[in-house]
């Protein structure tokens, strides 16, 4: 399965709400198979898998879905419950609407709120009382998980024209660019998206057993997985596939697959910020730190699988990657 790996930024983001409330942290990232060690470096990235078993780690320990970020608890199943009285909205447009009444039943509520202007319209992340989020994370994870479920709900990618943030450029702002594939502006009055109105009359076109079957892990997996819209980030991945042992495909050839010329890929990939080395860069990465964490091969077959003729290359991609070697990150996973 293809999924990406998460930035630490996110996980100790994630435990934040739980540190100040006073849980046993350490515990969570052990019974997420996160060796709490491994965290000590700046530029660690955990596995989807790891992320997601902590996402529902975190919930299942502290009953509520908003982590200790907002004023009062999310009890488990609040989402699945909007879901499924969402899933038989008509348009899109209706399930915004049905799902900001339903986080409206709630006293202080941290809703989704829709605005129209003209052909644009924007999806915002509104409180009644402040949250106590001080890295953002239950925001990002908000918009995140609103865009993909959009997107999946229609069975169609919604391009996002701009996403806004209510707060000034964070560190880890590079990993901005790969969640929400859109301009990014800072600093603003609210924190959401952009995305032009055409979208809001698509038809639902999913059914109550997709559902069903789409919570079994979402949205605990939407920030650890690649957007399964049809971004062309995606469809490059898909694409390229796992398999680095073989030369890959060059950039034309890819274009040529995509019924584009180069030069259009390469402004498409701009407006997704990114690029095809930095997809094959991440690919790379990605891979091997899913493959480090298992200990099914050794480090020198990974850099094969990965793609590097040399170990000591891929050593050297590595730690550029992560801040640390294969070595010492396989070593932290113990």
């Amino acid at each position: 399965m293809d999924e990406l790996t998460v930035s630490e930024h996110f996980v100790r983001a994630a435990l934040r709400g739980a540190e100040k409330k006073g849980f046993n942290t350490v515990q969570m990232l052990r019974s997420a198979g996160i060796p709490p060690d491994l965290l000590q470096g700046k530029r660690i990235r955990v596995t989807g898998t790891q992320f997601t078993r902590l996402m529902q780690v975190l919930w299942a320990t502290m009953q509520d879905e908003f982590m200790g970020f907002a004023p009062l608890r999310s009890k488990p199943g609040t989402f699945a419950t909007m879901c499924h009285l969402a899933i038989h909205s008509h348009t899109l447009e209706s399930v915004y609407k049905r799902a900001q009444s339903f986080y409206g039943l709630f006293e202080n509520p941290v809703n989704v709120v829709l605005y129209q202007e003209g052909n644009l319209a924007r999806l915002e992340i509104e409180s009644e009382e402040g949250l106590h989020d001080p890295d953002h994370f239950l925001q990002e994870s908000l918009l995140v998980i609103w865009h993909r479920l959009s997107c999946w709900l229609i069975g169609q990618r919604i391009d996002l024209e701009e996403a806004f943030f209510a707060y000034p450029s964070p560190s880890h702002v590079d990993e901005y660019r790969h969640l929400f594939h859109c301009p990014l502006r800072f600093e603003q009055p609210r924190t959401g998206f952009r995305f032009f109105s055409r979208y809001l009359s698509a038809p639902v076109i999913r059914d109550e057993r997709e559902m069903k079957h789409f919570l079994e892990k979402s949205p605990a997996d939407l920030l650890a997985r690649p957007d399964g819209s049809n971004s062309f980030t995606a469809r490059i991945r898909a694409i390229i596939g796992k398999d680095f042992s073989e030369s890959l495909p060059d950039f034309e050839t890819i274009a040529a697959q995509l019924s584009m010329s180069p030069q259009t890929l390469r402004r498409r990939l701009r407006e997704e910020n990114t690029s095809f080395q930095e997809i094959k860069d991440n690919l790379r990465r990605d891979q091997a730190i899913y493959h480090l964490s298992r200990h099914d091969y050794a480090i020198n077959e990974i850099a094969h699988l990965v793609g590097f003729t040399e170990p000591s290359t891929f050593h050297r991609a590595f730690k550029k990657w992560t801040g640390v070697t294969p070595g010492a990150y396989r070593e932290g996973e113990r």
